[in-house]
């Protein structure tokens, strides 16, 4: 394996923010203590909440798309520039559209031209650098369900418009890369999954009803409904799970190898107890995850 794709298939976030020690603001300092890690994956979230919750940034009216983020945002500028080869995003448009309750044909436009220009935007600014930037959002189950009800079973009109909404992105990226062919910048998309054991018990959720309808690229598994309850014999459950997810993939020939990662793993210290069980746990996922493949 290139040693510079190892840090592809384990990585770490800064996302949500909520203390610092130092006078950087809580993005950069955080981005450069992944860097230290020795990681070159950074994992973020870009979009209206960046001078919220996220990372507590002062609020610009002047900023009003994920163009301007990545260009007149400081810190943003800084992190997107570090020497990280691979980006996992978090994008949500400043447009704003909430495709939940309806997603109208304007709405549509916005949401394609905003994720459009800022995929322009960065197979233009980082060519030759070679970098990878995969653009998603935090578990999509939760669209479906809504006030986090995981046993609810989806209204159709969700399901179709969830389809809509991600068919939308996806075309996005795809035109941007076929309108700029000599970038060396890659740009990929992804959904995430978060109620898998309910969709491999044959209930409505993402992998079922959504995922089989969006060629997307990629599929990022928020994987705790697997992990904690079979936390001390995880290996066979979450390859299970694993497989299921791929098996729901439109074909895309394009792309070689398995098309799912976990997007999030974890255990509360209050479950675990101590942090010997905790940090045993957690390789057990990372090593499942690497002979999954």
């Amino acid at each position: 394996m290139d040693p510079t794709d190892f840090n592809l298939i384990l990585g770490t976030q800064t996302i949500g923010v909520v203390y610092q020690f130092t006078d950087k603001t809580r993005l950069v300092e955080t981005a450069e203590r992944i860097l230290d890690l020795g990681s070159n994956l950074l994992k973020i979230c870009m979009g209206p909440s960046y001078s919220q919750n996220h990372y507590a940034l002062p609020h610009q009216d002047y900023i009003r798309s994920l163009t301007d983020l990545a260009t007149h945002e400081p810190s943003f500028q800084t992190v997107l520039s570090m020497p990280f080869a691979f980006y996992h995003l978090w994008v949500y448009p400043f447009s704003g559209s909430r495709w939940q309750n309806g997603f109208s044909a304007s709405e549509q436009v916005d949401e394609y031209q905003e994720i459009y220009e800022f995929a322009s935007y960065l197979l233009t600014t980082f060519h030759n650098t070679h970098k990878t930037f995969f653009f998603g959002h935090w578990e999509g189950d939760w669209y479906l369900h809504p006030n986090y009800k995981a046993e609810a079973i989806p209204d159709p009109q969700l399901v179709r418009n969830m389809i809509t909404w991600l068919n939308v992105r996806q075309k996005a990226v795809d035109e941007a890369i076929r309108d700029h062919p000599d970038s060396t910048v890659r740009i990929f998309h992804y959904t995430e999954a978060n109620l898998v054991q309910k969709g491999m018990r044959g209930e409505h959720c993402l992998v079922n009803d959504v995922l089989p309808e969006v060629p997307v690229d990629y599929v990022s598994y928020s994987s705790y409904d697997t992990i904690i309850p079979h936390r001390d014999d995880l290996n066979s459950p979450l390859r299970e799970a694993l497989d299921f997810i791929e098996s729901k993939l439109p074909p895309k020939p394009a792309i070689h190898g398995k098309r799912v990662f976990i997007g999030e793993f974890g255990f509360p210290l209050e479950l675990t107890q101590t942090p010997e069980a905790q940090n045993a746990y957690a390789k057990s996922v990372c090593k499942t995850a690497l002979a999954w493949g």
